[in-house]
């Protein structure tokens, strides 16, 4: 089942040069910059619709917010599912990542606050829609929202710890940019057949990326969502994703819980619906790990540690 999958996964045995750089990469504006790299910038993406992309943006930044990181969400799907699962009024925004992708206006302009205390959104519009074709003609249009980003933080309008895109349901160029724009992908999935098969393009995609765009891109985790223990299927499945990606694959799983759905329904985040549920208790434990790996010395590894987990960062693939 996964034979198709491992070219993503396979170290080149070329060592770079020291200073080399891919040839086709755009590096007018690189993340080597003291101020970006302190800004964890985290693509969530899969071209599979319905995996919990974005159920993860929403409550993985909310808790992120809640343990006192300032988080931006990046809304980069035309539905707007990100932005309206938090509460933001999309149909009265002033600007929204449409405006920066195709009318060069700063990040910041585009940027709402949240209820939640340190999350802030840069929304989306159905305007999205037609941006691919408005900007296919582009120089340089794969970087247009890594650029927009470098700006914002280096010319510290708005500092962020993390930074969150929901990518939409498509490999199109708004979510190629948000993987040009990202140190690392996170790539939720269910555990279903057709979802594995699903994964191939985006793996071709990435790699794509990763050797012309983005030489930095790496995986900072697969997370199994929509998880059924009930039934051997998800069961088996779950159990072929751990034993071939291994440690790239995180270590909680997101259980199948209709207090999720009901949280979105009513624009809050799980840890403000319902706070005792399976869905909150596997999201705090999902940004646990991805505090151990984005904040070295946070504490968080030791607590891991102690309980007999292994937590280690994810290697380039």
């Amino acid at each position: 089942m996964f034979k198709d999958f491992r070219a993503p996964f396979t170290r080149s045995n070329k060592k770079q040069t020291e200073g080399s750089q891919p040839a086709a990469m755009d590096t007018s504006y690189s993340f080597q910059d003291k101020s970006i790299r302190e800004a964890s910038v985290i693509a969530i993406a899969n071209q599979k619709g319905g995996c919990g992309k974005t159920t993860t943006c929403i409550n993985l930044s909310a808790c992120l917010a809640k343990k006192g990181f300032k988080v931006l969400i990046i809304d980069l799907d035309a539905q707007s599912h990100a932005s309206l699962g938090i509460g933001v009024d999309v149909d009265n925004l002033s600007y929204s990542i449409y405006d920066v992708i195709v009318k060069n206006l700063e990040l910041e302009h585009t940027i709402v606050p949240t209820y939640i205390k340190d999350l802030d959104v840069a929304s989306a519009s159905s305007m999205l829609t037609g941006a691919q074709l408005e900007i296919a003609d582009l120089l340089g249009r794969e970087g247009i929202l890594r650029t927009s980003i470098y700006k914002m933080l280096n010319t510290n309008v708005k500092n962020y710890d993390y930074i969150i895109m929901d990518c939409s349901p498509s490999l199109n160029l708004l979510t190629i940019n948000g993987l040009v724009a990202a140190q690392s992908i996170l790539i939720p999935i269910q555990t279903h057949y057709f979802s594995l098969e699903g994964m191939k393009e985006l793996f071709s995609t990435m790699k794509i990326v990763k050797e012309r765009l983005n030489f930095q891109l790496e995986i900072m985790g697969i997370l199994p969502t929509l998880f059924d223990a009930r039934t051997k299927m998800n069961r088996d499945i779950l159990l072929e994703i751990k034993d071939y990606f291994k440690d790239k694959v995180f270590q909680t799983v997101i259980r199948m819980n209709i207090k999720l759905a009901e949280a979105s329904l009513n624009k809050k985040s799980i840890f403000d619906h319902a706070p005792g549920s399976n869905g909150a208790h596997d999201y705090s434990a999902l940004t646990e790990e991805i505090v151990s790996l984005t904040q070295p010395g946070s504490g968080i590894e030791a607590r891991f540690a102690k309980e007999g987990e292994k937590i280690g960062k994810i290697e380039n693939f």
